[in-house]
């Protein structure tokens, strides 16, 4: 999976000749184990409500999660949204964007934001865990951030 990754963020900042291809590249293994042995995802059930969440706070590496999709499944990601890459109207714009495409948890831009944004929805999590049983609430949220993200004011707000 990590190979394909690569493969597909190569080819996608290639041809859009715009974005980064350095982070989901080098992410591509912590990437494949992250989602083939931890988070718990259904593709077939984006929004089911008790799916861990992933959160791409070094948003400019938006292809590592727009491969991750199309490897994992997603309805909406197929070869023609990644060849789409940084095009007007595409799924795959420069930064994940909440509510273009399935599974994408939050918007990312400004580095830093979704380290925030992560911590808000892990402890929202936990209070629903403590509210309505763990057996109920178990889910987790993880977040793949850079030194950009830890180097910015937000990130410590």
């Amino acid at each position: 999976m990590a190979n394909a990754i690569r493969a597909l963020a190569m080819d996608s900042v290639q041809k859009a000749n715009s974005g980064h291809p350095g982070m989901p590249m080098g992410m591509a293994d912590v990437a494949t184990v992250l989602f083939s042995r931890f988070i718990n995802i259904d593709p077939s059930a984006p929004n089911w409500p008790d799916r861990d969440r992933f959160v791409l706070s070094a948003g400019h590496g938006s292809m590592l999660q727009y491969a991750l999709h199309f490897l994992l499944g997603y309805d909406d990601m197929p070869i023609e949204e990644l060849q789409r890459f940084r095009q007007l109207g595409s799924r795959t714009a420069g930064h994940p964007e909440y509510g273009h495409a399935l599974g994408i948890e939050t918007t990312t831009g400004p580095l830093g934001q979704g380290i925030a944004t992560a911590v808000g929805m892990a402890l929202a999590e936990r209070m629903l865990a403590a509210r309505h049983g763990a057996d109920l609430v178990d889910h987790f949220t993880y977040v793949i951030a850079g030194d950009g993200c830890l180097q910015e004011g937000i990130s410590h707000e």
